[in-house]
């Protein structure tokens, strides 16, 4: 069964965060908004993460009008970062960047179904049920060809906005993927200590592997970097041989662990698009980039994509021309470069066991720690993205 072709002046590819955001942010500007979502409707949201926001992340959500009040999240007032079997830590705290938060943890379920919720509100004609299986590039406008519940059908729209890291991209034209895997695995658990966790987010270089320990509720939410082989047998044993482990390696700072419950586990790759921007396409967030999940940066900096592309077309009659995008994957490049070295950067200094490695990590914790100028900066980068300097 073939439908009519559907027209709008943006077509969004991806309902995730990142993609919703831009949906409501191009609708806001008066924008006809087409946004493919896979997801049906009504459908329940089997995802296991919590997603750790910057509070600049929070704030563009909450402009957006998808941050409502009562949303329910947990924030982060502060930073504790050190290694496991030598000293020197780091403390970053709200007070660095000036800010009541660091920034939040929210399930994705709950930010999804408060996106969903704006995005009915806000006028943007959701196509849900529907994955896009082409992307046609032309002079003039960006044709989708879809496949939904009601069958086939194809729209048209003056700019594409890829926004979710399937196949997808890899069919347009001088646009390629290049991959690292990290040959590890995250894995995800809820957490409960003795002592109550008061906003403070752990980042622990342990021996075996770097993990954190997201303020969650009255708990914490666990992400664990591990083996593929040792991620799995800890989601799959019982549940005290993982709260051992996690014991082991992170100490007695919140008391002993009482309990560990809903583990789950994902692969993780570096991901990059040579390219976020070709013909009437533009790429951001997990389309443009996927980083490894050590500093959190994975959706803030897809965040960050979504407000650029829509700032800098804002008040164009066409938001798909040449120089628009030119000038937004100009604007990208220094903070999608910084994240991905940083990132990447940081699990290849931690993944040393030379003593000296370790070391040399404790001085430049300890320095970071004591040299407020220095640590302000740092605050900044991981709040604001590059040049987040206060």
């Amino acid at each position: 069964m073939n439908r009519d072709v559907l027209h709008g002046d943006v077509a969004v590819i991806g309902g995730g965060p990142a993609g919703a955001l831009a949906a409501l942010l191009f609708a806001r500007q008066g924008r006809h908004v087409l946004l493919f979502e896979a997801r049906a409707e009504g459908e329940v949201i089997r995802d296991a993460r919590a997603l750790a926001l910057s509070a600049e992340s929070q704030r563009h959500l909450a402009e957006a009008g998808g941050w409502p009040a009562g949303l329910p999240a947990t924030a982060i007032d502060t930073v504790h970062v050190s290694q496991q079997g030598c000293w020197g830590r780091t403390l970053i705290r709200a007070a660095d960047v000036g800010l009541p938060h660091l920034g939040q943890v929210v399930d994705y379920a709950a930010l999804t179904a408060a996106l969903d919720a704006e995005l009915a509100a806000a006028g943007v004609d959701v196509l849900r049920g529907c994955r896009a299986e082409a992307l046609d590039t032309l002079a003039g406008f960006a044709r989708v060809r879809y496949h939904g519940a009601q069958g086939a059908g194809a729209a048209t729209a003056r700019l594409a906005v890829l926004a979710e890291g399937g196949a997808l991209i890899d069919t347009l034209a001088g646009i390629h993927r290049d991959e690292h895997d990290y040959h590890q695995t995250a894995l995800l658990a809820q957490v409960r200590f003795d002592a109550p966790h008061r906003g403070v987010a752990y980042e622990r270089f342990s021996q075996d592997g770097p993990l954190a320990l997201l303020p969650y509720g009255d708990g914490c939410m666990l992400v664990w970097t591990r083996s593929p082989a040792d991620a799995e047998a800890l989601r799959d044993g019982p549940p005290e041989v993982l709260a051992a482990a996690l014991q082991k390696a992170f100490g007695e700072r919140l008391g002993a662990v009482r309990s560990v419950e809903r583990p789950a586990t994902f692969p993780l790759r570096l991901r990059r698009a040579s390219r976020v921007t070709g013909r009437r396409v533009a790429l951001i967030g997990n389309a443009a980039q996927t980083v490894h999940p050590v500093a959190a940066q994975g959706l803030n900096l897809g965040i960050r994509d979504a407000v650029t592309l829509a700032r800098l077309t804002a008040g164009a009659a066409d938001p798909g021309e040449p120089a628009l995008l030119a000038r937004y994957a100009a604007a990208r490049k220094p903070d999608t470069r910084a994240v991905i070295g940083f990132t990447h950067g940081l699990m290849r200094v931690f993944e040393s066991r030379d003593p000296l490695v370790g070391v040399a990590r404790a001085v430049g914790m300890n320095l970071l720690d004591a040299l407020p100028p220095l640590r302000r900066r740092f605050a900044g980068h991981l709040v604001f993205g590059l040049g987040g300097d206060v």
